[in-house]
């Protein structure tokens, strides 16, 4: 049996099989990233949900893995030189594909291309299209000043774009399906949750709707999108 006594955050949130990944997450896009990629790989884990409330985020238990106070996390006890805890999805998602041996491409070209689309949603679309549904439905949406709305607005269109182009002809975005295409697919659908899909052009845009389409429609992703379970 593994040991997992030397991650404080087992005190709060046990494992009940110590012996496979645990996977501390919320199912927000940056959250099912990891719980797709872990059953896209066919990865055993086990899922604790951590709320994005300061009681659970910035609990000791929690920072004690992850002093960035952000979901998701994992601790795998069957690292490469032991027990190993990780924070970032993006870290993460290179870590599992890696471990896994899937996902990743099929020669040190294909891994680097994939990562550079990775950075580009770590980087880029992501933080973009987070701080536009700030000023569009949560509490940013209540400031007067249109500047922060706009600048957000345009950058997320200007990504899309990029993306956009990119996929011309393509089912993913880096050749074959990959962790660049479990990064950017989750982040281009919250458009719908935070109402902004409109705003960006989306049923303008000739070949994303497709992707992120295809993308929901594999089996993997349709029954990670909600682990860990947030009811």
């Amino acid at each position: 049996m593994a040991d997992l006594s030397d991650f404080p955050i087992t005190q709060r949130w046990h494992a009940k099989d110590p012996s496979v990944i645990q996977l501390y997450s919320f199912p927000t896009p940056n959250g099912v990233k990891v719980s797709i990629a872990l059953e896209e790989m066919g990865l055993a884990y086990e899922p604790h949900l951590v709320t994005l409330s300061d009681a659970d985020v910035k609990s000791d238990a929690f920072l004690s893995l992850n002093p960035n106070n952000k979901i998701p996390a994992i601790i795998d006890p069957n690292g490469p030189d032991g027990a190993i805890g990780l924070f970032e999805s993006g870290a993460i998602l290179l870590y599992l594909a890696e471990k896994s041996g899937k996902f990743i491409g099929a020669t040190t070209a294909d891994k680097h291309k994939i990562t550079q689309w990775l950075m580009f949603q770590m980087g880029g679309l992501g933080p973009m299209l987070g701080q536009m549904g700030f000023f569009y439905k949560f509490a940013g949406s209540q400031i007067e000043d249109p500047r922060p709305r706009e600048r957000y607005r345009d950058e997320a269109i200007r990504l899309l774009a990029v993306l956009d182009k990119e996929l011309a002809g393509k089912d993913w975005i880096a050749g074959d399906y990959s962790i660049a295409d479990m990064a950017i697919a989750p982040w281009v659908n919250a458009l719908g949750f935070y109402g902004t899909k409109d705003e960006v052009g989306y049923d303008d845009l000739k070949n994303v709707p497709a992707y992120v389409t295809r993308f929901f429609e594999r089996p993997a992703v349709d029954k990670a999108k909600n682990i860990p379970d947030p009811s």
